[in-house]
């Protein structure tokens, strides 16, 4: 093999592991497969930057997919979980930390007084969906085109053209009878949600939306959307289920909830309050929460829940989100978003950028972008070049078109004006 044709350790690595393990990774996007690049593969990291194993060094907007608000390794993350390593790695008992992390929770959220912690955010959505069906009585979900809420059966489904048709699965493994009982409807139409309400009065569970759309690019939710959800649950009788895996702790302290003054009745939480750790959570008032066992007859369990690892991540990292620390969070993420459009209409690129605090999306279109199928008409090859011009110029965003970008704490100003310039650059290729 020549020179020129030998693999990268990126790619040997991608093809060792293909061997072994299901199209090579271990969830389906770190595979790159919506960008057409073979994917990169990771050896360490530091504050906002990754190093592969070529050892090519980028400026990371991807952070785990969220967590890292504070940066890769920051040392108060480190040490804590080192002194909750040294103390024992696991108990499948409770500990103190659990117990504050809880207190962490349901003092940044009105809507939260008792707390679940579970392993991850598909476990924390799932649980809000049984206690949602147990609470209520009833058996269907309204959930929103584009808004994932992890592989859970109930929830793995797609809409046909109906406002408020029955789901079909997504995918082979999920039953349709199951998937039936779940309704999609477009994001950012609240008309659509109240169809699927008359359509099956009192036979609708909950309403489960992500209060700003972040599984489909960014998407934000229009004036009184979220309002109207609140207004439409509280005259059927349903639950309005928030899924802030990627929100909360984000955008504000008490998440997309704070920003919009709106309070859920039940609340998924996970990413940040992980620390980068495996760790997440459900929330609601105490009448919901106490359905749960071994108060109630609503099942879960998980010997990893509340671990104390994650747990002391998860509390060094809240420890650090002050006041201060979110309008730091919120200035990088308008420089940010003020250099990618100056950059696209210096270039003539039709853009269209959304933020939430330090949470960004790009699209390329020149129409504003409100649901799945606006997302869906924007130009996905050109986001293809656009992710493979930065990727090769040191800049790491996430490999599809349909994640979200996260600003953290560790992003410095040289940082976010380097990222500028290369934007510039890209930009004119793109204008090619």
């Amino acid at each position: 093999m020549t020179d020129r044709m030998r693999l990268s350790r990126s790619q040997e690595a991608f093809r060792r592991a293909r061997a072994v393990v299901p199209g090579g990774v271990n969830s389906p996007v770190r595979a790159f497969g919506g960008v057409d690049v073979d994917p990169i593969f990771i050896a360490r990291a530091h504050g906002s930057r990754i190093v592969d194993l070529d050892g090519n060094e980028y400026i990371d907007y991807v952070g785990s997919w969220g967590p890292l608000i504070l940066g890769h390794a920051h040392h108060a993350v480190v040490r804590a979980v080192q002194e909750a390593a040294a103390r024992g790695t696991s108990f499948g008992a409770p500990t103190m930390a659990e117990t504050e992390l809880a207190e962490r929770i349901v003092a940044a959220f009105p809507s939260i007084e008792k707390v679940r912690l579970v392993s991850s955010g598909t476990e924390a959505v799932m649980t809000a969906v049984r206690l949602a069906r147990a609470f209520t009585g009833r058996d269907l979900i309204v959930k929103m085109i584009g808004c994932y809420h992890g592989h859970s059966d109930s929830l793995l489904v797609a809409a046909g053209s109906g406002l408020a048709e029955g789901g079909v699965p997504s995918g082979p493994g999920v039953p349709a009878d199951l998937a039936a009982m779940t309704l999609a409807v477009p994001y950012n139409n609240a008309e659509a949600v109240a169809a699927a309400l008359d359509k099956y009065p009192g036979r609708v569970a909950a309403v489960l939306v992500e209060p700003i759309a972040a599984n489909m690019g960014l998407v934000p939710p229009d004036p009184d959307y979220l309002k109207s959800l609140r207004r439409l649950c509280d005259q059927q009788g349903a639950l309005l289920v928030f899924d802030e895996v990627i929100t909360g702790f984000r955008v504000a302290r008490g998440g997309a909830q704070e920003l919009f003054d709106i309070r859920a009745d039940l609340t998924c939480l996970g990413k940040i309050i992980g620390g980068g750790l495996p760790a997440a959570a459900v929330g609601g008032r105490t009448e919901i929460m106490d359905r749960l066992a071994p108060l109630g007859g609503v099942y879960q369990a998980g010997t990893l829940s509340g671990n104390p690892l994650a747990t002391a991540a998860a509390n060094a990292t809240l420890d650090l989100l002050t006041d201060e620390a979110y309008r730091e969070l919120d200035a990088k993420g308008r420089f940010l978003q003020e250099g990618l459009e100056k950059a696209a209409a210096r270039a003539g690129v039709p853009v269209q950028v959304y933020r939430a605090g330090s949470l960004l999306g790009c699209f390329f279109t020149d129409r504003p972008v409100r649901n799945f199928d606006d997302v869906q008409a924007t130009n996905i090859g050109r986001f293809k070049r656009f992710f493979a011009a930065l990727l090769e110029r040191g800049v790491y965003i996430a490999p599809s078109a349909f994640e979200a970008l996260f600003v953290s704490l560790a992003h410095t100003q040289k940082d976010l004006e380097s990222t500028v310039q290369v934007l510039y650059n890209v930009f004119d290729i793109l204008a090619d």
